[in-house]
């Protein structure tokens, strides 16, 4: 016998057999009958393989035994509604795609084949966690997707990607991209809070506000521990994470404009995230077992309104046009002023327009560099003053090592990369 034919049987027998185990499973947790098992499904995809084999020498009997497949599923979804008076398809439609991944193994297509049967097998597998996800849906964040799309693929395309204005120092185009990039960004942080919601704990929530917002998770955790002092590293813990995350935030949005640049950034902002993981590892171990909720808007509000979108647009392009504008007058050190002041209060626009300037040429790649670090190491200084004024010395003190700890780490590192892509 030919050995890869062989070996494509045996790969459609295991295919078909992992999603109808995965259906048998799914119907014994329910206490369900299972109208097909492991067997059959693995019977399903044969017969897909066979009748592509079969097809190259009797025209249409693809075709026709597709059909006939189908009708067999069909008639079995007719059974199980008459017999548990249940509506739902999708050992049906699982059953149908076997059949066809079984095709794509005779038509040579095996990886692909392998490839979808495993994401079917996930998507089977997460129907509780996405049941619960659409539990907490709201009909406010369906308009933020859809507004998401509008943004993306309706809106930035029509913008003019020029610089206009009064010096040339506003462009429409670019503007927009980086709302869609810093809104998208943020909605990931978002959906995780949802997801997990606060009984996951405090350091869960506080990455996942981070990729929102580590201002807002500092602020509204300081406020927080001042009614629970008795959880001091837990609060701490949350906002270290926080602060770690955005760490990641940063290294990743300069990844996503300008590659060259955050390869060079990676050294500082992974020494400072990596370090900040492991002391927020330290607080947790050291942290109490607590039910506190975390059901704040501050940290859980959907970034994806127009009015947000609109609001870091704007913050952006003023960013973007003061750069270039003290860039051309007084060189890389009115740059730094420009990034320790915006550094107070946000660390995205001025991280996205250095990264942006650095690719086109206008900027040098070392003094984008050198300015999103000021940036990021001022808002780390802000948000350890904020820790110390609304929370406390004992919180302040104790964010206070883990900030002088990356902060630390994070200035060798760019030091370091200085020397090393000079």
């Amino acid at each position: 016998m030919d050995n890869e034919i062989l070996k494509s049987l045996v790969t459609v027998l295991l295919i078909g057999f992992m999603i109808g185990l995965q259906r048998a499973l799914s119907s014994i947790r329910k206490n369900e009958p299972g109208f097909m098992g492991s067997r059959t499904f693995a019977l399903i995809a044969l017969l897909g393989y066979l009748s592509g084999w079969i097809g190259e020498s009797v025209e249409y009997f693809s075709l026709l035994s597709f059909i006939v497949v189908s009708l067999f599923i069909a008639m079995t979804y007719v059974v199980k509604v008459k017999k548990i008076n249940k509506l739902g398809i999708t050992t049906q439609i699982s059953a149908i795609i076997t059949y066809l991944l079984g095709l794509m193994v005779y038509l040579g297509l095996d990886r692909y084949a392998i490839f979808i049967a495993v994401l079917v097998i996930v998507l089977l597998e997460i129907k509780p966690k996405l049941q619960e996800l659409e539990q907490k849906i709201s009909p406010k964040d369906v308009h933020s997707v859809i507004l998401l799309l509008v943004m993306t693929f309706v809106i930035l395309p029509i913008l003019p990607d020029r610089m206009i204005g009064p010096y040339h120092l506003f462009n429409p185009y670019k503007t927009w991209l980086m709302a869609v990039i810093i809104a998208s960004i943020s909605f990931i942080g978002y959906v995780a809070i949802k997801v997990l919601g606060h009984k996951h704990g405090i350091f869960i929530t506080g990455a996942a506000g981070g990729l929102i917002s580590s201002t807002a998770v500092t602020i509204t955790l300081a406020q927080m521990y001042r009614t629970q002092r008795r959880f001091l590293k837990n609060y701490a813990g949350g906002i270290a994470i926080a602060c770690t995350f955005m760490y990641l935030r940063v290294l990743f949005e300069a990844m996503v404009i300008n590659v060259e640049l955050a390869a060079k950034l990676s050294i500082p902002y992974l020494l400072a995230s990596i370090s900040g993981l492991l002391y927020s590892y330290y607080l947790y171990k050291h942290s109490q077992n607590a039910d506190i909720n975390l059901e704040n808007e501050a940290i859980s509000k959907n970034p994806l309104q127009l009015s947000e979108a609109i609001k870091f647009g704007l913050l952006f392009g003023i960013i973007y046009g003061a750069i270039a504008f003290v860039e051309q007058r007084y060189g890389e050190i009115g740059v730094y002023i420009v990034s320790f002041l915006s550094g107070i209060t946000d660390v995205d626009a001025v991280t996205l327009s250095l990264s942006e300037m650095a690719k086109e040429g206008g900027l040098d790649q070392k003094a984008a560099m050198a300015g999103i670090v000021i940036a990021s190491v001022t808002n780390s200084i802000v948000k350890w003053g904020l820790a110390f004024w609304i929370g406390g010395k004992e919180l302040g003190w104790e964010l206070g090592k883990f900030f002088v700890l990356t902060l630390s780490l994070m200035g060798a590192g760019l030091f370091l990369a200085l020397r090393f892509f000079q």
